[in-house]
């Protein structure tokens, strides 16, 4: 089906103590933002990219695309004040001849083309489906750093991107959580709170999240693996 394929990269990335917004740290001799438009190339359906950058770095971002050698069309935007602001903005720049969308946070450069495809695949059969791992660890409640209870992790998987879904359906999901003022953490909350089938792809912690210092530490080894 044809894709198109949204980058929120508009997170300052505070913690990760840098001057520059996240998505344009670097990785392994590339920014976090140029990793996963390298990896768009290598996944043939995505047919258009919607990138959500901080308001004023569209020039920077422009020469990520060009650096990346990206061949399908993009476009930019500012993004809003909240990642669900920053989606619903870049969504409703996708073209209306998409059948899907697939939504990634630049703060996940390690993600391969594989698993954006599962992802398409899945989102095709059932409407939607996110990138995820079970959780290995034991999980407690805290109050006040005391242990208040164990929770049994079987069942529970821990969500991350990419994420995919029929376009209509993402699109119904955002209208409605506009309008009854939902903040949901990811695209797949908004979507199983209208009815919609989500699936989970079982990924990696190869996959990780870029967040604080010690966060890009490992990433760099690992870009730095791969290369190798």
């Amino acid at each position: 089906m044809r894709t198109s394929a949204i980058i929120v990269a508009a997170g300052s990335g505070i913690r990760l103590g840098r001057p520059e917004p996240k998505a344009f740290v670097h990785v392994g001799g590339r920014s976090l933002l140029r990793w996963s438009l390298r990896t768009i190339a290598d996944v043939a359906e995505i047919a258009e990219v919607v990138i959500a950058v901080p308001e004023g770095r569209e020039a920077a971002a422009r020469a990520e695309i060009t650096a990346a050698g990206l061949e399908v069309p993009v476009k930019i935007a500012a993004g809003g004040a909240e990642r669900q602001d920053s989606v619903r903005i870049a969504l409703a720049l996708t073209s209306a001849e998409s059948e899907l969308v697939a939504i990634h946070d630049a703060a996940r450069p390690l993600a391969p083309a594989a698993l954006w495809i599962a992802c398409l695949r899945a989102a095709e059969r059932v409407g939607g489906a996110i990138a995820a791992m079970p959780l290995a660890d034991t999980l407690k409640r805290v109050e006040d750093r005391a242990i208040t209870a164990t929770l049994p992790r079987a069942g529970l998987w821990q969500a991350q991107t990419p994420q995919a879904f029929r376009r209509e359906l993402l699109c119904e999901a955002h209208k409605r959580a506009l309008e009854t003022h939902v903040v949901a953490t990811d695209d797949a909350d908004l979507v199983e709170r209208i009815g919609g089938q989500v699936e989970v792809v079982q990924s990696s912690a190869l996959n990780l999240k870029i967040t604080t210092p010690e966060d890009l530490e490992l990433a760099e080894a690992l870009a730095s693996a791969e290369a190798g």
